[in-house]
Parts: structure tokens; sequence; C-alpha cells
């Protein structure tokens, strides 16, 4: 069974040397409910010269570069290795300089990259960011209805269509469709006073016998002017 650090009578065992001590012979660490660190000074300071001794060695087998020279409104890429004018690199909020690490093509082979190894693709990751499914489910809703748009009958329609309220996913539509369907916003009530819009403006071929259609012309609206 594992021995407690700290003891109910203020004392603390150091991980390295493994003696118990009082609390006031460990280095101050404001990281712990006591404000007492894990190693006692003695052994911390051991600590500390041992790892400034291997700093120190790393940096004499290291190779000191002179300073980059980057011109004002530019900004050195590290992938492709150049120095670019700002507008070249993507924003970024988060950097003290507004823009990303890296140029616009070395940021979007990394986007790929990254996209290719977490999701398998761009149209994996789109589905999963965007709809919560992947292509198996989108191939599947696809497949329910019959490899055509869920309204138009469109064969190998790509667009998912969904609820704007609740995320749901409600079918694959043609691009006409679902776009059709954000200009009116989704209102049963908009669609349908479009449809008595055309019936009334719009010429209809009427079944007057079978076999036989005949065009009617519209209710209201009114013809072109004639060419001149």
């Amino acid at each position: 069974m594992p021995v407690p650090l700290d003891d109910c009578d203020g004392r603390r065992r150091c991980r390295d040397c493994g003696e118990w001590k009082l609390l006031d012979e460990f280095c101050a660490s404001s990281k712990r409910p006591s404000g007492r660190g894990t190693y006692c000074k003695p052994c911390f300071n051991q600590r500390s010269k041992a790892s400034y001794a291997k700093r120190v060695r790393e940096q004499q087998g290291r190779q000191v570069k002179s300073p980059r020279e980057v011109p004002e409104g530019h900004r050195f890429c590290a992938d492709c290795g150049t120095v670019k004018m700002l507008a070249e690199f993507p924003r970024n909020r988060s950097d003290s300089s507004g823009y990303a690490t890296y140029c616009k093509p070395c940021h979007n082979t990394r986007a790929r990259e990254t996209k290719k190894r977490l999701y398998g693709g761009n149209r994996e990751h789109h589905l999963r960011q965007r709809y919560g499914i992947g292509q198996k489910e989108f191939d599947e809703l696809l497949a329910e209805q019959g490899g055509v748009c869920a309204i138009c009958g469109t064969p190998g329609p790509q667009h998912v269509d969904h609820d704007h309220r609740n995320g749901w996913v409600r079918g694959i539509l043609c691009f006409n469709c679902n776009g059709g369907l954000g200009q009116f916003r989704d209102d049963q009530s908009r669609l349908a006073g479009a449809i008595t819009y055309l019936r009334g403006t719009t010429w209809q071929r009427v079944l007057i016998h079978p076999g036989v259609y005949q065009m009617c012309s519209p209710t209201r609206g009114r013809p072109p002017s004639p060419s001149f």
C-alpha cells in the first residue's frame, strides 16, 4: 500500500531521499494546498543543478543561429522557409500579430493532412463537424431515399438537409431544393403561399380527357410587352 506523502504531524516524505522532514524543510510551491513542494530543499537544489548542467550541454552542442531579419509587414513561414507578406498568411486572433504561423498554402496543406489523419478526409470532417454524421450514415440515408433527392427526385444529391433549430438531419437533397428550403426559411406558410402564387401566375397543363391535356392561362399577371 503506498505511503502518503503528508503526515498528520506536519511532516512530509521527500520523493528523492525518502526521508520524513518538517514542511519548512521543503521548497515553497503555490500548486500544493500546504504551500510546500514535493522535494526537500537539498534534493531540490541538486535537481536544479542537474537540470541546469543538462541545458548547458545541450546549448553547447547546438549550433547557434543568427536572428532572422524579417521586414516590417512580413512574416516568416517555418514550413516553406520563406518570408512573405502578412496578407499571404491566414488571420489568427490568438496570435499577437493577428496572423497564423504558416502561410496560406502551408496552412491549407497542414489542415488537409490533419483532417485526413483524424477523419479520413475533408468530406468526412465536414459531415461530422456540421451535421454530426459520417459518410456511412449519409450513404445509408441516401439509400433509404432510393438514391434520389427527397423532394424532386434528382439522382445523386449531395446536400444534407437539417433542422436549424435542433440540428436534426432530415434528408439528402439536391442543390436547388436544399437552397430553396433555406430561402423560404423552412416556413410551411411561405411555401404554401408560393404554391398558391405559382398556380395563379403560371400556365398550367390541365388534363381534360384521358391522354389529352390543355394549357390554361394564368388567372392573374400580364404578358410581356411586344418587342420593338
